[in-house]
């Protein structure tokens, strides 16, 4: 990935590029020596963890899997296929739709209330920082009903637990958000949003996995 780091920079600095008008608004700058080269660094470190994501899941896999039943092994591997998908649908929420609204926040904050204007020049390493924030904030968040379904079928937590929590991961959910996600309002409630509608795919989830376990209990 350091071989191509500066085209997958490119890409990640798209919607930025995008927001801003034309002339030396668009400029990228960074303020210490060595500042471009480790941020190209860290590009390559978190690229190469994305493409390999799935070889790890695998090995994973195939490390636990000698030790599973054979209902177990069948019941575990959706999961495992599952949950790069999810994060993948995550991080491609916040490229495609997030950004937007974050670089047009950000652009907002240009003018004054007395009309004057202030110039953005954004440091690289702060781009890549908000960049790779909220794609582990929302691809990790997007696990919510891979984890909750595994805890569920091992006993830990029962939908109507999920239930009567509602208010509670509701309050959880967004102070989560808030913290994680720039002072921007629409990227909070996208986050919250995105999070308590997968809670309530996760109750549905966990209701299931007990109906499905009743009818094996009882036959």
């Amino acid at each position: 990935c350091l071989a191509f780091v500066e085209p997958i920079y490119s890409f990640l600095v798209q919607p930025l590029a995008s927001a801003m008008e034309s002339g030396d608004s668009q400029r990228l700058i960074y303020t210490g020596l060595t500042e471009a080269f480790f941020t190209y660094l860290k590009v390559a470190f978190f690229t190469g963890i994305f493409l390999t994501f799935p070889v790890l899941l695998i090995q994973i896999w195939k490390f636990i899997a000698p030790g599973l039943y054979k209902n177990e092994r069948g019941a575990f591997l959706p999961y495992l296929i599952l949950s790069p998908v999810l994060f993948i649908l995550g991080a491609s929420l916040v490229f495609f739709y997030v950004f937007p609204y974050v670089m047009e926040f950000a652009l907002n904050q240009q003018t004054l209330t007395d009309g004057d204007q202030v110039d953005l020049l954004t440091k690289i390493s702060d781009y890549l920082k908000l960049a790779t924030t909220l794609f582990l904030a929302f691809g990790l968040s997007f696990q919510l009903p891979v984890i909750l379904s595994l805890l569920g079928r091992a006993g830990i937590v029962s939908a109507a637990a999920l239930k009567r929590s509602r208010k509670y991961a509701l309050f959880g959910i967004s102070v989560f958000a808030a913290f994680v996600t720039p002072p921007d309002p629409i990227t909070q409630i996208v986050l919250g949003a995105a999070i308590y509608l997968l809670y309530e795919v996760s109750i549905l989830s966990v209701s299931l996995l007990e109906k499905k376990a009743e009818e094996v209990a009882k036959a």
